[in-house]
């Protein structure tokens, strides 16, 4: 069993190894033009060894600026990095992406986005992208789930009625993970703002009869583990793929912001639970 933390991945040399790299992670600079917020295209594929790999755009959090968002931390400071890295400093620009694996004769989608009309305005497009990909909603059997936060989970769910989106998808998540979002107790310990999501889940995800919990270090499709990665939520976990002369990891809000915590590990953003992790 092995525990990792953010700042390990983002910032050592051990970290770098589990990616197969050879010494530190190391980050290219920016470019001096302002980067585009939205990308020119809705998705990109690529091979990493035998597998076909889809990283498919949902869209983008135009979060206002907040002293509160990275503690300890100014907005001075926060829109320096978003500066130096070419993006906006207008407001803070967080992109959502799901990745989508074809492998084993499964269709494997990592996360399920935020739901259109759920959460945030300029996150809508996950269904025309998938589309455009050639990827089928209906295609998708299993599903492994990162953590419970809205913008991950929102598209399991129909909005209005809270039916599943993929009611025949194997929905797959860390144990801790969904043990501490579906136990009503937990709500109280919630903050205000985070309450109706908690709510949410604790009401529906509990229903539905297609969840397969598994502890960290498990093998959950052949060639694909779970690795605890808590400290963003208490079951946060990312997924290790072997795909033949290539490995790789998928790991969903590592960094959500990477022109702030890739430079910056240690930095700790506001949506992290367990912090110091």
């Amino acid at each position: 069993m092995f525990n990792m933390t953010r700042r390990m991945v983002l910032g050592s040399a051990a970290a770098a190894a589990a990616f197969g790299i050879a010494g530190k992670l190391e980050f290219a600079p920016a470019a001096h033009a302002e980067t585009p917020v939205e990308p020119l295209v809705g998705f990109y594929k690529y091979k990493v060894g035998s597998l076909e790999v889809t990283a498919v755009y949902d869209g983008i959090w135009r979060k206002p600026h907040d002293p509160a968002f990275i503690k300890d931390v100014s907005v001075d400071d926060t829109k320096a990095a978003l500066a130096k890295a070419g993006l906006t400093t207008d407001f803070m620009p967080i992109p959502l992406t799901v990745v989508v694996l074809k492998m084993n004769g499964r269709t494997i989608m990592m996360d399920a986005g935020s739901g259109v009309g759920q959460w945030q305005a300029n996150a809508t497009h996950l269904p025309a992208n998938m589309k455009a990909a050639g990827i089928d909603y209906k295609a998708i059997d299993t599903i492994l789930i990162s953590h419970f936060h809205p913008d991950h989970v929102w598209g399991l769910m129909e909005k209005g009625t809270n039916d599943p989106v993929f009611p025949n998808a194997e929905l797959i998540v860390n144990a801790t993970e969904y043990n501490w979002w579906t136990d009503p107790s937990r709500l109280a310990k919630l903050p205000e703002g985070r309450k109706p999501a908690g709510k949410r889940i604790a009401e529906n995800f509990p229903k539905w009869k297609n969840w397969k919990l598994v502890d960290d270090g498990a093998e959950v499709v052949p060639g694909i583990r779970l690795m605890a990665a808590p400290g963003h939520t208490p079951g946060h976990s990312v997924y290790h793929v072997d795909a033949g002369a290539e490995q790789f990891l998928v790991s969903a809000d590592t960094m959500y912001v990477p022109a702030l915590l890739a430079p910056h590990p240690e930095w700790q953003g506001a949506y992290d639970q367990d912090g110091p992790t």
